[in-house]
């Protein structure tokens, strides 16, 4: 199956801690950062997803923001560093490429925030994604 949905990250799941209704799922990425994704506690079980089971994380660039540090004081837990490696901009929205260990990760923010941050290739970012933001797919 092909998707829209161009930011696909492989990793492989460390752990499960399901709920009710949701759970949510840590995995670590091919470069070796953490995240965790909030997904029904049904997608768990219909997919099998346990421990060590390999995955591809899947994210809109639209729910990918950027900020130029860490950012604390934030719900977001899923912070992941990298650099700005090319941008277009038209005239209100922009696409950033990060460049993240083990892969790359697309950004769709506003043609203000590009500006306001200051973004050119090089720069360094932390990507910011919600868990709820996160799907999860067999690899």
């Amino acid at each position: 199956m092909s998707l829209s949905i161009r930011n696909q990250i492989p990793g492989t799941i460390t752990s499960v801690t399901a709920g009710e209704a949701m759970s949510t799922v840590k995995v670590r990425l091919a470069g070796g950062q953490d995240i965790t994704a909030a997904i029904t506690t049904d997608a768990v079980k219909d997919l099998g997803f346990a421990e060590g089971t390999a995955v591809k994380a899947l994210v809109k660039s639209t729910e990918v923001s950027l900020a130029t540090g860490p950012v604390e004081g934030i719900s977001i837990r899923n912070q992941i560093a990298g650099t700005v490696t090319d941008l277009a901009t038209g005239g209100a929205m922009g696409s950033v490429k990060v460049a993240v260990e083990g892969g790359e990760l697309t950004a769709a923010v506003t043609k203000d925030a590009v500006e306001a941050l200051g973004l050119t290739a090089g720069t360094s970012v932390v990507a910011l994604i919600k868990s709820t933001e996160i799907s999860l797919a067999t690899a």
